[in-house]
């Protein structure tokens, strides 16, 4: 994330100073060394479970052939996985306590410490389940005019805006505001002023977390409506015969809205504690009060961390094409399991009976 991600956690620390030349904050604290290291390792330890989560549940959207189905919901999950193998990268790197120096050290510290690759993933993410939002709202709603109006292109050019927006707007933040100051990189730091600072991350707050609120409320709003009458309509029809294969269907894609509810109220409630500390870090002006900021902004990030995280463990509850192949896969390995064990066993046995005859 911009001014509000990585930024945040430098502008906590508690001895600050200004330099007179270019009005940038260095910062130098001591006393929380310890806590950042700590949160260090356990956002690499959550990025490698998140890693292997998502690539199981890649793995079981294909195997369940619902990557042709679903494309923006793999397109979520692809976006899931790259986030999180960029957080086991940068978390790593940034744990070697690297020391910058050079145009090597400026190009490290605005790709990989900036966290840049981290929040075109994570921005990515969320313009991606917006967008799957409007296309639920479109087919539940308005279920003639998508099927007339909403092509697959259209699909597709949705999901390269997700990674192409996302990429154009962290890259055209961090590369004016970055700076690497007596070895120790500074993102998002330089900015004309104090105002404009705060007015980026309320810009920021606003199209990334209210309008995205904004579309989550209206959209499933309107399609748990819709669902509803429908449900209505097909009680209705129950007593003369209705098509099982369109019920199966009705089930697949109520299945698939409830799954993406409790994604976007996941991210409602894991994203909030974050907006709130760097809201009142930023209004804070007490050095004294720095400190349980720094302390409460960890704990708020790794919980906005977290949530990139649990996405495939949604998906393997909640969307039953997904939890079935995984079911069969894990039910899969413990028989084939059991049966090299228990083939191992008469192996043995045969084994002995040999030798004592």
């Amino acid at each position: 994330m911009t001014d509000g991600g990585t930024s945040a956690s430098s502008q906590l620390f508690v001895a600050m100073t200004t330099t007179k030349d270019t009005g940038i904050t260095i910062v130098t604290s001591s006393s929380s060394r310890g806590a950042r290291f700590y949160f260090q390792l356990f956002v690499v330890i959550i990025g490698v479970i998140g890693t292997a989560a998502n690539g199981f549940v890649l793995y079981a959207l294909v195997a369940s052939k619902q990557h042709k189905k679903h494309v923006l919901i793999v397109n979520q999950n692809v976006l899931d996985l790259f986030t999180c193998i960029s957080l086991v990268v940068t978390y790593s790197v940034k744990l070697c306590d690297i020391y910058f120096t050079g145009s090597t050290g400026y190009w490290l510290c605005a790709f990989i410490v900036s966290e840049n690759f981290i929040w075109c993933g994570g921005i990515g993410s969320i313009i991606n389940l917006a967008i799957i939002s409007v296309e639920r709202y479109l087919k539940v709603v308005h279920p003639a005019w998508s099927k007339c109006k909403l092509r697959r292109r259209m699909i597709y050019l949705a999901m390269t805006f997700a990674w192409i927006g996302s990429i154009i707007y962290n890259v055209s933040v961090i590369f004016p505001t970055t700076v690497v100051i007596n070895g120790n990189c500074h993102p998002y730091m330089i900015f004309e002023n104090q105002s404009l600072k705060f007015f980026h991350f309320f810009w920021y707050f606003v199209s990334f977390y209210v309008i995205i609120l904004l579309i989550f409320i209206f959209c499933y709003g309107r399609i748990l409506a819709a669902v509803r009458r429908q449900a209505r309509v097909m009680a209705g029809h129950s007593a003369a015969g209705s098509s099982v294969g369109q019920a199966q269907s009705n089930q697949i894609q109520t299945n698939v809205i409830k799954t993406m509810i409790i994604v976007c109220v996941f991210y409602a409630i894991f994203w909030l504690p974050t907006y709130i500390l760097i809201l009142l870090a930023k209004l804070n002006r007490n050095p004294d009060l720095r400190q349980p900021f720094i302390n409460g902004y960890y704990g708020a990030l790794f919980l906005a961390f977290l949530y990139i995280c649990t996405n495939p463990f949604i998906y393997a509850t909640k969307f039953d094409p997904v939890k079935q192949v995984l079911i069969r896969l894990i039910f899969c390995n413990t028989s084939e399991q059991v049966v090299e064990s228990d083939a191992g066993h008469r192996m043995e046995r045969v084994h002995r009976g040999t030798a004592t005859n």
